[in-house]
């Protein structure tokens, strides 16, 4: 069977340092840092006092404030960020076969603010069931494709992949492979995550996750720099609409760039904690590889997992330099997590949006506040350090990674007639 080709025709984000593509890339490559003291509650008492929360986003000016309602932040994020992808892709959606479109959505966590309000309200109640009706409808986290489907029509398949931080690329293989194979013609993917609430900021601490330079939020998401003590929690959106090469062609949409190939594995090693040597994500880079067609130096860019915290930043920097060799020196390396912390469920898709806009304007976006060299790290790798570079990139690859062991890497090459 011949497998169809897939590529990229609409984009849409809704993140810390932008409210849309075009804000979301000018701050990528000017090295905007999202992070700020918390608005949302007071974290007057917690370890870790800021995150990269959205700025100056009022949900009523996308959605009915009755709709906005009866959804969670990380399902009202989802809607905004899609509804701009499905503009952005021109789908004439009177026309078009909705029979034949898709969403398959990621998020990690799904509406933690919602069971952590009803809970809260219930605790302080007396003991009486009080719960609003909308309660798990709003909460559980394939919702939000199930509106993004019932807004437009789409009939296709719709779920939501849950892979911890892993979650939207994972939604992004599982399109990929669905067109492919002739299943739809379009899909919509990507992830939303809103999880910069009391339970979220909480659970973190608890485990030592976080970054706790709370006196300097903006330059605390460090990767790859010796001070680096943990990651920044984010919230946002990221969505691509995916379609059939052919489809697209026929159509007349505009195309960024073709979809060559995914990767999945898993750690086997530990709950959280990735494997020191990095044997798995090794593993997914080469089943991307592989998947995909290309030899290790066909890559150009690659858009790291790169979290800022102390074992993940070198292990996955370990594992490029065995898949890569000594082309791996010659690669444009990155995490822009540096910019818009770590969206947890999201942030495969506002990543892989990163690398695709990297290889159309011919930019790679800093890693920005690196200053203090870690010894672990081989000092040949370009890690776009503090000021993006520009560079033709022919291939780009983006990586993702999540608690539970979960490893998922995507590619991107500039399409070849």
């Amino acid at each position: 069977m011949q497998l169809k080709r897939v590529v990229v025709t609409g984009l849409g984000a809704l993140t810390p340092i932008g409210n849309n593509i075009e804000e979301y890339w000018n701050a990528l490559i000017n090295g905007v840092s999202g992070a700020a003291p918390v608005t949302y509650y007071d974290a007057a008492k917690f370890k870790t006092r800021f995150a990269c929360e959205l700025k100056n986003f009022k949900v009523t000016d996308f959605i009915d404030r009755k709709e906005a309602r009866r959804m969670d932040r990380f399902t009202q994020y989802a809607m905004v960020a899609s509804d701009e992808a499905i503009a952005d892709a021109n789908l004439d959606l009177d026309n078009i076969n909705k029979l034949r479109v898709g969403v398959i959505w990621g998020a990690g966590i799904g509406g933690l603010e919602t069971f952590q309000n009803e809970v809260l309200n219930f605790a302080a109640g007396d003991g009486t069931p009080r719960f609003n009706p909308f309660f798990i409808p709003k909460m559980i986290a394939d919702i939000a494709p199930g509106n993004i489907s019932i807004k437009n029509g789409f009939m296709g398949p719709n779920y939501t992949t849950v892979s911890a931080c892993a979650s939207s690329a994972n939604a992004m293989i599982d399109a990929l492979n669905y067109l492919r194979l002739g299943y739809c013609d379009v899909i919509v993917t990507g992830g939303s995550e809103a999880a910069v609430t009391i339970a979220g900021m909480g659970g973190f601490n608890a485990m030592h996750a976080l970054s706790t330079r709370n006196e300097s939020p903006e330059t605390a998401s460090r990767p790859f720099d010796a001070e680096r003590d943990g990651f920044v929690l984010g919230e946002g959106a990221g969505a691509i609409v995916l379609e059939t090469y052919e489809h697209a062609k026929a159509r007349g949409a505009k195309i960024y760039a073709e979809v060559i190939g995914g990767g999945l594995s898993s750690d086997a090693h530990h709950m959280t904690a990735p494997h020191p040597e990095g044997i798995g994500v090794i593993e997914v880079m080469k089943n991307c590889l592989e998947n995909a067609g290309i030899t290790p130096e066909d890559v150009d860019h690659i858009n790291t997992h790169g979290t800022s915290t102390p074992l993940g930043d070198v292990a996955e920097l370990k594992a490029i330099s065995k898949v890569f060799g000594d082309h791996a020196k010659n690669i444009n390396i990155n995490s822009t997590k540096s910019m818009t912390g770590h969206l947890l469920g999201a942030a495969g898709a506002i990543e892989s949006i990163a690398s695709i806009l990297a290889m159309k304007h011919g930019i790679v976006p800093p890693t920005i506040n690196h200053s203090t060299v870690d010894e672990n790290i081989n000092p040949e790798l370009n890690l776009t350090l503090n000021k993006a570079q520009k560079r033709e990139i022919n291939v780009a690859m983006s990586n993702t990674f999540g608690f539970g062991g979960h490893n998922a890497c995507v590619a991107f090459r500039k399409l070849e007639d």
